[in-house]
């Protein structure tokens, strides 16, 4: 009797297992989407990179007395690679897309490169993890790029910047692409979340200080819509959406985590209607049901499934 019953447990451990990822994954799209919102709030108000120099300092302020007291001691050979990881990820990723703005790239075409996220993870899963992917999960993650060109391309104008510029927010991609896969490798990236996005946020602030400084100033801006975004920036972007992407990437396989992005650019179109009475169109809608199709195509892929039970 007791054979027969033994499976039960299982099943229902992965069926919670499976609930708890995919509330997890709906919570870092909308917090992720959030992100552009407190950058809408603040970007009238403040150059680019003193946006980024105070929500990457305050993020790591607030959670370093944690960091050092929540855990046992801190060391070097741990937090060396969250630098790494920090450089790579916060300040390569950010950085990469705010000097395309500044250049003038269109926002709207960083915006569509930054929702290839995905693509550049899956392309190098493989020299990366060795991890090669089906093609179940190639068609997934095309499906995913398909319905972000179709809601947000239509709009897009590529403007007369030079060519060179274009290139930045393809590093961007790349620079935070390599970052997820590294992270997912290394021994340093079982560091508690708390402590390396704290490592990591200070690690960006020292960088965005030396281009927050090329451009003026390193100090605040006492302006309330300065304030109010990076206020958001900081617990809605930064303490949300950075640390559900590093959870859900211990609960999962890249390619899943960064599939469900493409779902990010639809719901801040959503935002942006809800908070700025920007437009909505068909065209985002249609964007919308074909991203959702890839992400359900890599979701159940079965070498997603199975690395998503080996990292559980």
């Amino acid at each position: 009797m007791s054979e027969a019953i033994s499976p039960s447990p299982p099943r229902e451990n992965r069926s919670v297992a499976i609930v708890v990822l995919l509330v997890l994954e709906a919570a870092l799209v909308i917090s992720w989407s959030a992100g552009f919102v407190g950058i809408r709030f603040a970007i009238d108000h403040a150059p680019i990179f003193l946006i980024l120099l105070w929500r990457s300092l305050v993020s790591g302020l607030v959670l370093l007395p944690f960091a050092l007291t929540m855990g046992p001691p801190l060391r070097w050979k741990d937090i060396l690679p969250q630098i790494w990881f920090g450089a790579l990820a916060m300040s390569g990723y950010l950085a990469g897309f705010a000097l395309a703005i500044v250049f003038g790239v269109p926002t709207g075409l960083v915006a569509l490169i930054a929702d290839m996220l995905p693509l550049a993870v899956a392309i190098l899963s493989w020299p990366v993890l060795g991890q090669a992917l089906s093609a179940r999960q190639w068609l997934g993650s095309f499906l995913g790029l398909a319905g972000v060109l179709i809601a947000s391309g239509w709009s897009i104008d590529m403007g007369h910047v030079p060519l060179w510029a274009y290139g930045l927010p393809v590093l961007g991609t790349l620079s935070l692409a390599l970052a997820t896969l590294l992270q997912k490798r290394s021994p340093a990236g079982a560091m508690p979340v708390h402590r390396s996005l704290c490592v990591q946020c200070l690690s960006a602030s020292a960088i965005f200080a030396m281009f927050a400084w090329h451009e003026g100033s390193v100090l605040p801006v006492l302006d309330w819509g300065f304030i109010g975004g990076v206020l958001w920036l900081v617990f809605v972007a930064t303490f949300g959406a950075w640390s559900l992407y590093y959870i859900a990437l211990r609960k999962s396989s890249p390619t899943r985590v960064t599939s469900v992005l493409y779902l990010s650019p639809p719901v801040t179109m959503i935002w942006a209607w809800l908070m700025f009475g920007e437009p909505l169109s068909w065209a985002m809608a249609a964007g919308l049901v074909v991203s959702l199709a890839g992400i359900v195509i890599v979701a159940r892929s079965p070498a997603v499934l199975a690395g998503r039970t080996r990292d559980s």
